[in-house]
C-alpha cells in the first residue's frame, strides 16, 4: 500500500533499487557459476557491493525487507515442493540429536569467548544466541542449486535445521527475558510444546491430506490455475499459522511445499518456480547489503570478528558434526558444513539485542559479519564437501 501511495519520484527510485538488486545478484550469480561457485556466492556479493559500505547505491529499507521475506518464502516453498519423498519423520532422532548439539555447542562456545574478551554475561548470552541460529533458507537453496536435495546428509540438514529454529527460538524467548529481568517458563514451555506439535502434524499428514484435496479442488473448480491458486494459499495460511505457533513461517513454508510435493503437478511447481527466481535475488542480495566492512577499522574489533568467525564455523562443525558422527565421517562432515550458514536470523538476533539496549554498536557489527560471512563461506565449503557425489553425477549426464 506505502508503495501504491508513495510520490511518483519515490515509485521511481523503489523501481530502481528494485532494478539494481535483482541486475547485480543475477549478474554476479552467473559470474560466480562461471568461476565454479554456487551462485549464492554471487547474488551475496551483489548486496555487499550495491550496499552502504561499498558503492551505496541501495540501502536497506522496509519496502526491500518484505520483498526478502518473500523471497526466502518462496524458496523455502519450492525446496519443499522437490522433496516429493521426504519425511521428516524418517530422519527424526538423528535430526534432533544434530540439532540439540548444534544449538549447545555454538551457545556456550560464543558465550564464553566473549566473556573472555571482558564483555558482560548478557552480552555474551546475546552473542552465542546469534551463533544458534541455522539459515534453512541458503543451505536449501545451494543444494538445490546443487541438485544435492535427494541426498541423505541433505534431508538431515534440512531436518535438523527445521527442529533448530524451534530450539533457537527457544533460546532467543530465554536470552530476551533474562535481558528484561524475567523469566516466564510457562509460556516457554507453552510456546515450545506448541511449535513442537504444529511441527510434528503437518510433517507427518499434511502430505497425505493434500493428496485427497487437490484433485478434489480439481474437479471442482473451473479456474486453469487452480493448483497453483492452492498452492498460494497454502504457502501463506501454514506460513501464518507457523508464525503464530511459535515456528519461524519459513518453516511453515518448508512444511507447504512438502505437503504437496506429491500431489500438485509439474507444471504448478514450475510456477511457483518462476515467482521464486524473481524474488530469491532480493533474499540473498539483502543479506548483503547489511554488512558494515567499518567493522575492520579497529584493531580490536576486527580481531574480535575473526574469533567469533572461526568459533561459528567450527562450533556447527563439531556440534552438528557429533551428532551424525554415526553416519560416517563423509556425511558427518556434510552435516556440520551444511549448518554453518546463520544468514538472515543471526541478525534477527543481534538487532533484537540492540533494540533492547544490551548489545553494542560494534558487537552488533560482528554478529552481522559473521552471518553474512558464514553465509559465504559455506557454499565454498559445501561443493568441496560434495565434490565426489558432484562429479559423479557430471560424468553421468
Amino acid at each position: 500500500m506505502a508503495f501504491l501511495l508513495a510520490s511518483n519520484s519515490e515509485t521511481v527510485g523503489l523501481l530502481l533499487e528494485m532494478l539494481l538488486i535483482f541486475a547485480a545478484a543475477k549478474l554476479l550469480a552467473e559470474v560466480a557459476e562461471k568461476l565454479g561457485q554456487p551462485a549464492v556466492v554471487g547474488a551475496l556479493l551483489a548486496g555487499v557491493i550495491i550496499g552502504p559500505s561499498v558503492l551505496g547505491w541501495v540501502k536497506p529499507n522496509e519496502f526491500l525487507a518484505v520483498f526478502s521475506e518473500l523471497g526466502v518464502l518462496f524458496l523455502l516453498f519450492h525446496v519443499g515442493l522437490e522433496l516429493k519423498d521426504f519425511k521428516l519423520t524418517r530422519v527424526g532422532w538423528d535430526a534432533l540429536f544434530i540439532a540439540i548439539l548444534g544449538v549447545i555447542v555454538p551457545l556456550l562456545l560464543g558465550r564464553q569467548i566473549m566473556l573472555m574478551f571482558g564483555y558482560s554475561g548478557i552480552v555474551a548470552t546475546f552473542v552465542g544466541a546469534a551463533m544458534v541460529a541455522t539459515s534453512v533458507g541458503i543451505t536449501a537453496k545451494v543444494r538445490a542449486d546443487l541438485n544435492l536435495l535427494s541426498a541423505r546428509a541433505s534431508k538431515l540438514i534440512l531436518a535438523a535445521a527445521s527442529i533448530d529454529d524451534v530450539l533457537g527460538l527457544i533460546v532467543l524467548a530465554v536470552v530476551s527475558s533474562l535481558a528484561k529481568g524475567q523469566v516466564n517458563y510457562l509460556d516457554l514451555g507453552l510456546t515450545a510444546l506448541l511449535a513442537t506439535v504444529f511441527t510434528v502434524v503437518v510433517a507427518q499428514y499434511g502430505t497425505r491430506a493434500f493428496e485427497r484435496i487437490v484433485p478434489t479442488v480439481d474437479r471442482n473448480t473451473r479456474t486453469s490455475k487452480s493448483q497453483f491458486i492452492l498452492s498460494i494459499l497454502l504457502l501463506f495460511a501454514l506460513s501464518i499459522l507457523a508464525s503464530r505457533a511459535g515456528v519461524a513461517a519459513i518453516i511453515g513454508a518448508f512444511l507447504a511445499g512438502m505437503a504437496l510435493a506429491s500431489s500438485v503437478s509439474e507444471e504448478t511447481k514450475q510456477e511457483v518456480d518462476g515467482v521464486t527466481q524473481f524474488l530469491v535475488p532480493f533474499f540473498l542480495a539483502g543479506i548483503g547489503l547489511h554488512m558494515d566492512l567499518s567493522v575492520f577499522s579497529q584493531p580490536a574489533t576486527m580481531w574480535l570478528a575473526g574469533v567469533i568467525l572461526l568459533a561459528a564455523v567450527a562450533s556447527k562443525l563439531i556440534g552438528c558434526g557429533l551428532g551424525a558422527s554415526r553416519l560416517g565421517m563423509k556425511n558427518a562432515l556434510r552435516v556440520g558444513v551444511g549448518m554453518v550458514p546463520r544468514g538472515e536470523v543471526g541478525m534477527v538476533v543481534a538487532q533484537i539485542g540492540q533494540s533492547l539496549g544490551v548489545v553494542p554498536k560494534d558487537i552488533y557489527a560482528v554478529v552481522v559479519f559473521m552471518s553474512i560471512a558464514t553465509t559465504m563461506i559455506s557454499p565454498v565449503l559445501l561443493k568441496l564437501t560434495y565434490r565426489d557425489l558432484i562429479e559423479a553425477r557430471s560424468s553421468e549426464t
